[in-house]
């Protein structure tokens, strides 16, 4: 059985929603999920703690939020992130990046020395 932690959309037509869940790999993608992780909200919002300040300091975020023993538990176990899941897993910390930022042309002259 090959275990995937991956997203399953939920939300309206242009306001998408994401469970993180653990699902099997064949399963299709809202299909019901062995365990759901966390929830991720890619549409920026002001945080409620700052919502006093004027609008032109106002910093939008993205909210994640994660069970990070239990993703700790299943990544352990063997379950294989998707590509955006991976994404948000290194965002957290849990994982490392898949892709660097590339080197700066000075680098990119010493290595080929």
């Amino acid at each position: 059985m090959v275990l995937k932690i991956r997203l399953a959309r939920f939300g309206k037509r242009n306001a998408p929603f994401y469970n993180i869940v653990v699902a099997q790999a064949r399963s299709a993608r809202n299909s019901k999920p062995l365990e759901v992780l966390g929830t991720y909200d890619p549409i920026p919002k002001v945080p409620p703690a700052s919502s006093s300040s004027s609008a032109e300091e106002e910093k939008k975020v993205k909210d994640i939020k994660l069970d990070i023993s239990r993703a700790k538990y299943w990544l352990g176990v063997g379950a294989q992130p998707s590509e955006p899941a991976w994404r948000l897993l290194s965002m957290i910390g849990l994982l490392e990046p898949k892709y660097r930022a590339s080197a700066t042309e000075n680098d990119k002259e010493e290595q080929y020395r």
